[in-house]
């Protein structure tokens, strides 16, 4: 029997007559393969002994070892009495057999309760898988300690326990109404008993733990893990490099066990058992896995789009640049006042004060000639122009011969005070070389070539979703549905990009082509 199959059978035995406990107890089978500890966080009364029991169930032989700590607990309860014919001959030793350093798998209810002089061994032991007992430091036989607790440790003295359980899993009473009518249809208490050729052997623990440590992780995983660690450090959430080994570690053996020789994006699900401190921070990391469902090392939407935007800035710019036009002979052109072009960079050009154009004086004035029609070289805005020249005649004056309007003399462009400025160049758009243009429609079809090559890939995850999720043994089904709208979303981005970078290729494509 497969490796795979045995343990998809051993976890649904495992998993009989339990109500809203599919996870849980996935992640005790798993943390047992992985040789690491779960802790099961939540009120009494939740099936979290239960759990430890069942996985006893999992392997052949072995010794299951289970115990309530509370703050008066001494070390002889967890790691046996003294012996007494010991002690008579000097020796400092303990009745070992039957308790913690002799078990397989252990149930330590109200594990944080665990007090100073507890606490040294009981971290060695869970670490090193050895106990110091007297002079002799003694290999233990363990592989997986259920921890329990009602509440999240409190003291320094107690993060170097909780840090022993990889696994975090907070139990709550089942939520709908359905499984509480199952809960209350439950005949008896039926233990599961697998049979005994799906039973674990500590060889098989042995082989399975060792063989996983030959499994890849891929660039996409990799890149996934690196932004992990980035997003929570910005969240201010601390994960300790062991503990990323040892998530590395339990990713190695989900992928084995699922008879992957690579670590897929999909064994990922399970980081949100991994590294949350408080039980509301696992789905703010499931919300973030979530997210990133679909993307790949070699193509991240979130950076593509970045990139896409860089590039049609880049466009936008070549577009509006513009070069200052020559005429057929290779003059600079320049543009006057009235819009025409000329090769004079210097010129005459009407003036104004604040935003008002500037008018000359009229040559004659009610008989009397003006000398100065500049008056000074200040000119008149229109409403000097009407005190001085208009006075009682509203929007009109006399130039010496007949009576002029006002409005007309202003459209005449020769009653303009002109200055002497520098024209502002004539400019046209900017023409490129065929080299530069087929260099830039180049590197954005490579990108054009890269979204259209990834698409098929998101449609492939889309159709397999379901079957790979339902096929997974540590994945709970219920996540093909938020996976899928996940991978949905992610290629209406992703198509999205592909015709926003087709839109700019096309755009440097047209872009004016310079005369040879």
């Amino acid at each position: 029997m497969k490796i795979k199959t045995k343990l998809k059978n051993l976890r649904d035995v495992l998993s009989q007559n339990l109500i809203e406990r599919d996870t849980p107890i996935r992640l005790t089978l798993l943390a047992a393969l992985s040789g690491e500890h779960l802790l099961l966080l939540g009120p009494p009364g939740t099936a979290k002994s239960e759990l430890a029991r069942r996985l006893k169930q999992a392997f052949k032989g072995g010794n299951y070892f289970e115990r309530l700590l509370t703050r008066f607990s001494v070390p002889e309860e967890l790691f046996g009495p003294l012996s007494i014919k010991a002690l008579e001959q000097d020796r400092y030793e303990r009745l070992t057999s039957r308790y913690l350093p002799t078990a397989t798998v252990a149930f330590i209810d109200e594990i944080f309760k665990a007090n100073s002089a507890i606490l040294n061994s009981l971290l060695t032991l869970l670490n090193e898988r050895e106990f110091d007992n007297g002079v002799n430091r003694d290999k233990t036989p363990l592989s997986c300690v259920v921890g329990a607790s009602n509440e999240l440790p409190e003291g320094e003295e107690l993060e170097a326990l909780y840090d022993r359980f990889l696994l975090r899993y907070q139990v709550m009473p089942v939520s709908s109404q359905e499984s509480f009518a199952k809960l209350l249809r439950l005949k008896g208490n039926p233990k599961p008993k697998p049979d005994l050729e799906l039973r674990l052997t500590v060889e098989e623990l042995q082989e399975i733990q060792e063989s996983a440590e030959s499994v890849n992780i891929p660039d996409d995983v990799m890149a996934l893990l690196q932004e992990l660690r980035n997003f929570l450090t910005e969240q201010q959430i601390y994960v300790s490099d062991r503990r990323w080994r040892k998530v590395v570690k339990l990713l190695q053996v989900a992928a084995y066990t699922n008879g992957n020789n690579d670590i897929s994006i999909w064994d990922c699900w399970l980081l949100q058992h991994c590294l949350w401190a408080t039980p509301e921070q696992r789905q703010v990391i499931f919300d973030w896995y979530q997210s990133r469902v679909g993307t790949r090392a070699a193509f991240n939407p979130e950076k593509f789009s970045k990139l896409i935007a860089a590039w049609e800035k880049k466009l936008e710019e070549e577009k509006n640049n513009q070069t200052q036009a020559h005429d057929e002979e290779g003059h600079l052109l320049y543009i006057d006042w009235k819009g025409e072009p000329t090769t004079q960079s210097q010129g005459e050009v009407p003036e104004n004060r604040n935003g008002e154009p500037l008018y000359l004086a009229p040559p004659q004035n009610q008989g009397n000639r003006i000398q100065d029609r500049t008056n000074q070289g200040k000119g008149y805005t229109d409403q000097e122009f009407k005190q001085n020249f208009c006075r009682d005649y509203g929007n009109k004056f006399h130039d010496g011969q007949q009576w002029v309007e006002v409005k007309d003399y202003y459209a005449d462009n020769a009653n303009r005070l002109m200055v002497s400025k520098k024209i502002p160049p004539k400019t046209e758009p900017t023409c490129y070389s065929k080299y530069h243009i087929k260099g830039r429609v180049e590197e954005t079809d490579n990108i054009v070539k890269d979204i259209t090559e990834y698409l098929p890939h998101i449609d492939e995850q889309i159709r397999s979703l379901t079957q790979t999720i339902n096929d997974h043994l540590w994945i709970t089904p219920g996540f093909s549905e938020p996976a899928k709208s996940t991978l949905e979303q992610t290629r209406q981005t992703v198509d999205a990009l592909r015709v926003r970078i087709t839109q700019v290729r096309d755009g440097f494509s047209n872009l004016p082509v310079e005369k040879v």
